[in-house]
């Protein structure tokens, strides 16, 4: 079952698996690798949460979005959490936060059950191999959805602007 929204990958149109997200909506549980352990939405501290997603951190705009958040984290404070999920092994991830000294952000892998993905309508359709769209959701300290943005072209960055106001709205 495919969204009807209008995403493209490098100008191709694209489908996303599962039902889209919108402000108001209870953030969907999930599950996935930290590591080799599993955590889920309630492993998540009841904070501001921005829930990052990209392709790949493998790639110069998953790595921009990844290290502009992990910035953004340094002046939010203790009042935010802030999680980046791809399909990428954790070995991966783990490689890239040592790397790029994202280490405030907790980077997730889809890679389990695709869960993720699933829940908040940010698996891509038809790829020769499983990604997730490009996206941002904020969530609030109680479970709600505030912040919404599904990026339409896959290969350009998120709106930071707007998901970072609507965080300081919340804090």
């Amino acid at each position: 079952m495919g969204l009807g929204t209008d995403i493209r990958f490098k100008g191709h149109a694209m489908n996303l698996a599962g039902k889209p997200l919108a402000v108001g909506d209870k953030a969907p549980d999930f599950t996935g690798l930290v590591g080799l352990e599993l955590i889920s939405l309630a492993d998540t501290p009841n904070i501001t949460r921005i829930f990052s997603t990209v392709p790949s951190l493998d790639t110069p705009v998953c790595a921009t979005q990844t290290k502009r958040l992990s910035q953004e984290l340094k002046n939010l404070g203790e009042k935010v959490a802030c999680y980046t999920f791809s399909l990428d092994l954790p070995f991966a991830q783990q490689r890239f936060c040592k790397l790029e000294g994202t280490d405030n952000l907790t980077a997730v892998s889809d890679a389990y059950n695709r869960s993720f993905g699933a829940n908040y309508g940010a698996l891509l359709e038809g790829m020769p191999i499983p990604l997730l769209t490009r996206s941002l959701f904020v969530i609030d300290p109680s479970g709600i959805v505030r912040h919404v943005e599904y990026v339409r072209e896959v290969t350009e960055e998120p709106d930071y602007d707007k998901a970072l106001a609507v965080v300081r709205q919340i804090i």
